[in-house]
């Protein structure tokens, strides 16, 4: 018991520090990536590179006087942020970056909480976050927040339904929602070409579904092309107009933690989640470690292969926001209702007949 409290422990304050670690992170990648794509030169003042840049921000945030305008329902107004920073802390709990080990006869998993329906808890929180943007846009009493809300309302909607097909393709084939099992799944042999091995990730046995799912964790993270509910050049910022201080920088949070957990749904449901990167194994196997030594130092690949898959797919996020222009909100719904709709139930029929056949 002591050691399964201890691992419990050391979990959730490993998720906490890394989840924290995110938001800085990634607004210097944010502004120094997109600088070096627009050849000029981004942060460059406040420590090398610009690195501590986003530690002044965070202090301004902290010490930036924080008043409550006085024609909001305030009570409201206080608890949205608050209601969308949560349910992206949550929803992390569940995606293992690593397999289990025995210690002392103890099996640790390695990820905070082991639910037999990972994917449907990850899902099922996810959608809690679209109620804090609802709220701060009718309490702040201003029609640009408001219309920013029902925006936001409406594409995540549009897109959740597209979302959750996309992933019924990838419960069809591995018949579970642990996402766990079906991490550990996709280390199979799918198709063996003389030496070479390709493993049984989801995005070899489901291709269009990970594009639709991809298309979709972009609306639902109001990231562009699909930021419409911030829209600055018509809604000047959306439903957070009236927020500033640490209210605005809840929201900051919100939309990377949900980067980050999408990020890592991504490399669990379609690349392998924690199994290793081509030549992990020849190097762990050169090491010539035995017992618990081998079994730490695999842990350390596996989630070094977990951390590499996730950091490419946050920094797809801002590869794309540089690279396509916001779209216009009547494609938008266009591109939910009438393009990824039809594909999502067009995958799952085609899954369905491929997994009948015994083609997968």
């Amino acid at each position: 018991m002591n050691i399964e409290l201890i691992a419990m422990g050391a979990k959730v304050a490993f998720l906490v520090a890394i989840l924290l670690q995110v938001v800085p992170v990634m607004l210097w990648v944010e502004r120094r990536g997109s600088a070096y794509m627009q050849n000029r030169l981004g942060p460059n003042r406040v420590g090398p590179f610009g690195l501590f840049q986003s530690i002044a921000d965070v202090i301004k945030f902290f010490w930036k006087e924080d008043p409550i305008p006085g024609q909001v329902q305030a009570f409201y107004y206080v608890l949205a942020p608050i209601i969308s920073v949560i349910p992206s802390f949550m929803t992390f709990a569940v995606i293992p970056f690593a397999s289990s080990i025995v210690i002392e006869g103890t099996l640790i998993n390695f990820q905070v909480a082991d639910l037999n329906v990972g994917l449907l808890y990850v899902l099922s929180i996810a959608s809690l976050g679209v109620y804090g943007i609802i709220m701060a846009g009718w309490s702040s009493n201003n029609k640009y927040a408001l219309l920013g809300s029902l925006r936001s309302t409406s594409q995540m909607i549009s897109y959740e339904l597209s979302m959750g097909l996309s992933l019924v393709g990838v419960i069809m084939i591995f018949s579970t929602v642990h996402l766990g099992e079906i991490a550990r799944m996709q280390g199979e042999a799918l198709i063996h070409l003389g030496p070479i091995v390709i493993p049984k990730w989801g995005i070899f046995v489901q291709p269009l579904g990970f594009l639709i799912f991809l298309t979709a964790v972009f609306a639902e993270t109001n990231r562009l092309p699909f930021d419409l509910p911030e829209g600055e050049s018509e809604l000047v910022a959306g439903y957070h107009v009236e927020y500033g201080a640490m209210k605005f920088a809840l929201f900051f949070m919100a939309e990377y933690f949900n980067m980050t957990t999408a990020s890592g749904l991504l490399a669990t449901l379609y690349f392998g989640g924690w199994q290793m990167l081509p030549g992990m194994h020849f190097i762990l196997g050169s090491l010539g470690l035995s017992g618990m030594a081998y079994e730490w130092t695999r842990v350390g690949f596996e989630f070094l292969s977990f951390f590499l898959k996730v950091c490419f797919f946050m920094w797809l996020f801002v590869w794309v926001r540089w690279t396509l222009p916001r779209f216009r909100y009547d494609q938008v719904m266009d591109l939910g209702w009438k393009v990824m709709l039809p594909l999502s139930l067009a995958n799952v029929l085609i899954t369905g007949v491929m997994i009948y056949y015994g083609w997968i």
